[in-house]
């Protein structure tokens, strides 16, 4: 009898490509962490055989993360120097929060029309682990919650183009966005500032769901001062 065998039904070329695309996908996210953790800072170039060799992959895979990254703007292409994680300056950085806060602010205004029932449970259970998540005093587990309870508020505004925006200005500005978790009493001041959100969103309440929504994401007065202070220092790891 004869059994079944990979090598007698070869991939076609398009179980190649997916199989190709699926592991450039799981390099890109592992990459962009790297990022977001500081393990590789802005300003710091992508070696392509230094990756490849480190995941035990092809430079093609590799190279195809890059291209991703660079298109989400995490990394740009420095020339002949190959690519780089992205640096930004500090005014562009008060800039992109702003708009993040704009963003948010209209996702929270649509939440508190649209939101149901079920988006509604799902906003208090995972501030309910966010609260569990913080009395364990892990920073990145902290963020790692925080991201899905803005995930949920951006699916309850019930929007496409607005939630994608959102997303890809997030994505953006994570490598930032993790290092204000680590400002001290950030955590709990993220507790109080959903639970804010999450009465206007639960309550219907669009303008105020939406001023809850932009303060929370704005850098103000001694808080941006200290986070900018923050940037040449590297995370706790």
């Amino acid at each position: 009898m004869k059994y079944f065998s990979a090598k007698n039904y070869p991939m076609n070329s398009q179980q190649s490509a997916v199989r190709k695309s699926t592991r450039a996908e799981v390099l890109l996210n592992k990459i962009e962490q790297m990022i977001v953790d500081g393990i590789i800072l802005p300003g710091e170039k992508l070696d392509e055989t230094v990756l490849a060799n480190k995941f035990g992959v092809s430079r093609t895979p590799v190279r195809e993360a890059i291209r991703a990254l660079t298109a989400i703007g995490l990394v740009e292409n420095a020339g002949r120097q190959g690519a780089e994680v992205s640096q930004v300056s500090v005014s562009m950085l008060i800039e992109m929060f702003e708009l993040m806060a704009v963003l948010e602010g209209m996702c929270a205004q649509l939440a508190a029309r649209r939101a149901t029932h079920d988006d509604k449970l799902g906003l208090i259970a995972t501030h309910e682990q966010l609260k569990s998540t913080f009395e364990s005093g892990d920073h990145k587990e902290f963020y790692n919650v925080n991201l899905k309870f803005h995930d949920q508020l951006y699916s309850a505004a019930h929007t496409q183009f607005l939630a994608g925006q959102a997303h890809r200005l997030r994505r953006r500005l994570s490598p930032y966005r993790m290092r204000v978790t680590y400002q001290p009493g950030r955590m709990r001041a993220t507790l109080s500032e959903h639970l804010e959100i999450l009465n206007a969103v639960n309550e219907g309440e669009d303008k105020l769901a939406m001023e809850a929504a932009r303060s929370h994401m704005r850098l103000i007065g001694n808080e941006l001062e200290d986070f900018i202070a923050s940037l040449s220092i590297p995370l706790s790891r």
